[in-house]
């Protein structure tokens, strides 16, 4: 295995995925679902597994301390690209630490902080429970985890609407896919890693869907983002919608 196993894939995620309209809309969502949940501005924010700041480059921009901690060089690099970008006063609010986020405590000094996100990074790990329990020893007291995972139930409507009808039938009973960028994929429950929070004495508060309408239907490239994304925040707080968006999006409160 490469050194850093997501060089190769690096412009796959900051110049593909996150460059389109279903990327953009991710992010987006995200962003106005965690602003229900977080402190005031001048929180103390960390981002396990942050890549290139996307999700927390906002939060910077909103006045939010925040530290990417990320394992990939190249996507730090990537962030530090985009960060020198912005303005001193946001700038000054970033800081990145390379290493692995099952080490976020020990690569912070141990630091506690008022929100601990990790999107998009469970899917790739084994095992979540060392991620897990790495996240919730950074929370501070009352403070947020926020997590966004593959959803298991769903990994039978890709193939299903792609025509593979065998595969599809399969993955009724699965747990593991080949991801849109072709990297095997492990999907979650949100009662599953809910229970494991819970282990930790964080509980949860809400969850949401992500990706319902935008992960199922092809989006052409002039599409309106915005448009798309207050759909997809509609179906994200609402059943029958959630349950069947393609990731979903855990917070819970430590304490």
């Amino acid at each position: 295995m490469a050194e850093d196993e997501w060089a190769e894939l690096a412009d796959a995620f900051v110049d593909g995925a996150y460059a389109t309209v279903r990327g953009r809309v991710r992010t987006q969502v995200l962003h106005r679902q965690l602003l229900d949940h977080l402190p005031p501005p001048h929180a103390a924010v960390l981002d396990v597994g942050g890549g290139a700041g996307h999700q927390s480059l906002p939060l910077a921009r909103l006045g939010y301390h925040v530290t990417v901690v990320d394992s990939s060089p190249e996507m730090l690099a990537r962030a530090a690209a985009r960060i020198a970008a912005e303005p001193e006063e946001v700038r000054r609010r970033v800081r990145l630490v390379e290493g692995p986020g099952e080490r976020a405590d020990v690569l912070t000094a141990e630091a506690q902080f008022d929100a601990v996100l990790c999107h998009g990074v469970l899917m790739y790990l084994d095992d979540p429970r060392p991620m897990l329990d790495a996240l919730c020893r950074c929370a501070a007291p009352g403070g947020l985890v926020s997590v966004m995972a593959l959803n298991a139930r769903t990994l039978a409507v890709r193939p299903a609407l792609e025509g593979r009808w065998d595969d599809a039938l399969a993955a009724f009973d699965a747990t593991t896919e080949t991801g849109v960028l072709g990297t095997p994929t492990r999907g979650d429950t949100v009662d599953g890693l809910a229970e494991l929070l819970r282990a930790n004495g964080v509980r949860q508060e809400a969850w949401y869907g992500v990706w319902l309408f935008a992960d199922w239907v092809e989006i052409p490239d002039d599409a309106d983002a915005q448009a798309v994304a207050e759909v997809e925040l509609r179906a994200a707080a609402r059943d029958p919608y959630r349950g069947l968006s393609r990731v979903f999006h855990l917070v819970g409160r430590q304490g």
